[in-house]
């Protein structure tokens, strides 16, 4: 469907693609608020409550004693600009337009309907701030266009590695620091972030509101204010890195820890002012991350166990790079202290978020919707075949969870592929035995979903011979 005739027949009976809205009638009146909060590089078990024992995080924690956390949720890619393109457009990397970072994909396909653009036609007012979610390097207008009503931040992937913004945009408009040069200044974009997102509650406070609140922490460059650093200083030993692409730092272990606390600090901040503006009842707020765990601008994430039990992290089809960190809290509906291991991923969220809001997507989607397992429903809840990704780096990678298995194959520029590798999660979570010999036809169907999981992609560079 070509996104303008979204536009004229949005609301209509036309669009299908997700199950009946289950529990409409519960979302009706009013209608709930959504915000969502992306991590950029945090680990699986960069939180307390995913097992950190060095790393303080008490305002997250909090949310995860009070709410839902996942064990077993995932990104939409390894790496940034795809696993966000999943997320709002609520299609795998077999199928969504941005399937890598880089300059061949810059941004997402004029034509793909976001989930922004969803719930602006179903009444919600929307906004995103911090790092573009629309692509690699986006135009200014893009994140607008895309049904963003609000956009703060940086349209660069590139830019928002660094935390002492020069320009950042507002609504198609740029907004100068002069006094910011890179790597130092004195203007802290995670200052203004947290700025923007406390006054945009306080004036769409009356309103349906979808806000994306879109971090660049942890992403190297790595920074943290002084007082930060101050509360992990002297604890480790550290191994300076120096200036490339990304700042130079003589703690970056003490540095990556209070960023991560940092962040903490201030998503208890916008939860409080959720709580004085007497929102919270009735916003669903969700707390994850882009990707796996980083190896970058001096973090080694081996160092504070980033992947907990998984294996490898960012770059990698393994559990490392893919599973993420997913807590839902909505006081009053969502039972608190919960877990579940309801295997979902990022393009399930606009399913979820339309069952919420009492609408519907177009019919070309991945997504079910996870609203059964947030309202403690596990009898009613749908699940997937399998989940599918691919990665267009390194010589291409894919992989697929199905059931308790996750095959991976590597080498997708040439032919023939690399063997299939094997792994049973439930015994071997670490993925660290490939069974693929001894389960040959398990092996075969992973073929079969394989070759069925994917459109070919319109770019030469990505246009793997599959």
């Amino acid at each position: 469907m070509q996104r303008r005739e979204f536009m004229k027949l949005a609301g209509s009976a036309f669009l299908t693609g997700f199950a009946s809205n289950t529990f409409a009638a519960a979302a009706q009146h009013p209608k709930p608020n959504i915000l969502f909060i992306l991590a950029d590089d945090l680990g699986y078990g960069d939180l307390g409550c995913y097992g950190q024992e060095t790393i303080k995080t008490p305002n997250i924690d909090k949310l995860a004693a009070e709410g839902l956390r996942f064990t077993q949720h995932y990104a939409g890619s390894t790496v940034c600009a795809p696993s966000r393109a999943c997320l709002l457009t609520g299609q795998h990397t077999g199928h969504v337009h941005v399937r890598g970072n880089g300059e061949v994909m810059l941004r997402q396909n004029p034509d793909d309907i976001t989930i922004a653009e969803v719930l602006k036609n179903a009444g919600y007012t929307t906004a995103m701030i911090g790092k573009s979610s629309v692509g690699c390097r986006a135009t200014p207008e893009l994140s607008n266009e895309k049904g963003f009503d609000h956009f703060f931040g940086y349209i660069s992937h590139g830019d928002a590695h660094h935390y002492f913004p020069e320009v950042l945009y507002r609504n198609g408009e740029e907004v100068h620091y002069p006094d910011n040069k890179l790597h130092e200044g004195t203007v802290y974009s995670q200052d203004l972030f947290l700025e923007d997102t406390l006054r945009y509650l306080e004036e769409e406070r009356d309103k349906p509101f979808f806000l994306h609140l879109s971090l660049q922490i942890p992403h190297a460059s790595l920074f943290a204010p002084e007082d930060w650093k101050a509360k992990y200083r002297g604890q480790f030993e550290e191994e300076p890195t120096r200036q490339n692409h990304y700042r130079s730092e003589e703690e970056p272990r003490t540095t990556f820890a209070a960023m991560v606390s940092r962040m903490d600090h201030d998503i208890g901040l916008v939860i409080e002012k959720l709580k004085s503006l007497g929102l919270d009842s009735n916003t669903l707020v969700i707390f994850t991350s882009d990707n796996g765990a980083m190896n970058e601008g001096g973090h080694d994430r081996s160092f504070f166990n980033s992947s907990g039990p998984l294996r490898g992290g960012k770059r990698d089809m393994y559990e490392g790079g893919i599973r993420v960190p997913f807590i839902a809290w909505w006081p009053g509906r969502i039972a608190p202290g919960t877990t579940t291991d309801h295997i979902a991923a990022f393009w399930d969220f606009p399913a979820t978020a339309c069952e919420l809001a009492d609408t519907q997507m177009p019919r070309k989607t991945d997504g079910i919707s996870y609203l059964p397992t947030l309202l403690g429903r596990n009898d009613a809840q749908e699940t997937h075949a399998y989940l599918y990704w691919e990665f267009h780096e390194q010589g291409g990678k894919r992989a697929l969870r199905f059931d308790n298995w996750k095959a991976v194959q590597t080498g997708m520029s040439k032919r023939p592929f690399d063997a299939i590798e094997l792994y049973d999660l439930s015994s071997d979570l670490a993925e660290e035995h490939n069974v693929a010999a001894e389960h040959p036809d398990i092996a075969e169907r992973a073929e079969a979903y394989f070759a069925q999981a994917r459109t070919e992609c319109e770019y030469e560079k990505f246009n793997f011979p599959l």
